[in-house]
């Protein structure tokens, strides 16, 4: 793809409006953590590390759109390396962009989990963009993380179900292993398909 087809590819897909709005999620999230003063207790990371990779998410799945979706589909060329070259590149910058706001503690719902829930989050959507399209493909994330955060909130043991993977404070392969399983199943789910076309 030449010079010129990256950026109208880029531009088709709204990437510079989710640039930013990647970007101010990730200031967001650092204001967040400063004013729950979470240095002073890592429990206190717990929205910054659930909600900031879910607004990454929905940003990131909004961007799957695409306008064409008929020409995509009848191109000469296959599309499939631009859709992984999207989404990869997304979830990068919100993987480097978000850690910064938790880098006071490393172990305890630190960089990691935020890079993990990133992972799954971002996983979550992409599939959702084939099954509902992109526009609505932050409604299951959206709801996946209201349903754990709120279900796991009276939970007062040290080992927390598989499914609240999201909320797991430690860097156990368990959870790293979900999220990852996630953005593999939905990405390639994605990149293969592409998002559904809107009716």
């Amino acid at each position: 793809m030449t010079g010129t087809g990256i950026v109208l590819y880029a531009r088709s897909r709204a990437v510079p409006q989710t640039v930013l709005a990647l970007t101010a999620t990730a200031l967001l999230a650092v204001w967040a953590a400063h004013a729950l003063d979470s240095y002073l207790d890592p429990e206190r990371r717990v929205p910054v590390v659930a909600l900031a990779p879910l607004l990454a998410a929905a940003a990131i799945g909004t961007s799957l759109h695409s306008a064409s979706d008929e020409l995509d589909r009848t191109a000469v060329r296959p599309w499939w390396h631009r859709r992984l070259a999207h989404l990869l590149c997304l979830t990068a910058l919100a993987a480097a962009l978000l850690p910064p706001a938790v880098l006071s503690g490393a172990q305890t719902f630190g960089p990691p989990a935020m890079v993990r829930n990133v992972l799954g989050c971002t996983g979550l959507t992409a599939g959702a963009a084939v099954v509902l399209g992109a526009r609505l493909s932050w409604l299951p994330v959206f709801g996946y993380v209201s349903a754990v955060y709120m279900g796991i909130s009276g939970v007062r043991t040290t080992t927390l179900p598989a499914w609240a993977w999201l909320l797991e404070p430690g860097t156990g392969p368990g959870p790293w292993a979900t999220a990852a399983l996630l953005f593999a199943l939905g990405g390639g789910a994605y990149v293969v398909k592409g998002a559904r076309g809107t009716p």
